[in-house]
């Protein structure tokens, strides 16, 4: 299955989640459509656990394939599989350059990454799955620091999380430390997704 490039907006109110992280999309708190508001059709096992499927793959962006190759590779690591996975989410590279504010958005973020505007431990990276290690040192190339959209993008940042350290001088970020369940998003349920995957 391919990237859905549909509006986002009307995905976030059916899935029930802000997919931007803003919530602007959930001004109206039901699905879209003539009949959104008078939908009250209950979700079945099955059901429930591919919209938490549904949910975290079109947050984070990422095509099935993708989506599942990563999950198989979080359940042959030690630990509970679940919070493998959102671990491993959370340490992609398009993610990193997000949560440090370089872009507005994930997609934002995919774009830099692949244009080749973003370094790791001062090498220029391109794959947007790349996955980060702790300790490494996420950078811009010095040539697309003056880029208007990079520079709208960290004036308008709000939060910085726990598990990463920003260097303003230096305008690169530090991936400290792995994140903590209690630190990713809270509208995910990933037993139902291990659960999905697992039958």
């Amino acid at each position: 299955m391919s990237r859905y490039t549909g509006p986002k907006f009307k995905l976030s109110r059916r899935l029930g989640i802000s997919l931007s992280g803003t919530g602007k999309e959930l001004k109206r708190p039901f699905p879209p459509g003539q009949h959104g508001p008078n939908q009250r059709k209950k979700l079945s096992g099955y059901g429930v656990q591919l919209q938490e499927k549904q949910k975290l793959r079109h947050m984070y962006g990422l095509n099935e394939k993708q989506f599942r190759n990563l999950f198989d590779k979080a359940a042959k690591l030690k630990g509970i599989s679940g919070e493998n996975f959102m671990v491993l989410l959370e340490s992609r590279l398009d993610n990193l350059v997000f949560r440090l504010g370089f872009a507005n958005s994930r997609a934002g973020a995919r774009q830099l990454v692949s244009h080749g505007h973003v370094t790791v431990n001062g090498k220029k990276v391109d794959i947007a799955s790349y996955t980060v290690s702790t300790g490494d040192v996420i950078g811009l190339r010095e040539r697309s620091r003056a880029l208007k959209s990079i520079k709208e993008a960290m004036e308008g940042r709000h939060h910085l999380p726990n598990y990463l350290e920003f260097n303003d001088q230096a305008v690169e970020g530090k991936y400290v430390r792995l994140p903590e369940r209690a630190e990713l998003s809270q509208d995910i349920d990933e037993k139902q997704i291990v659960e999905f995957y697992s039958r």
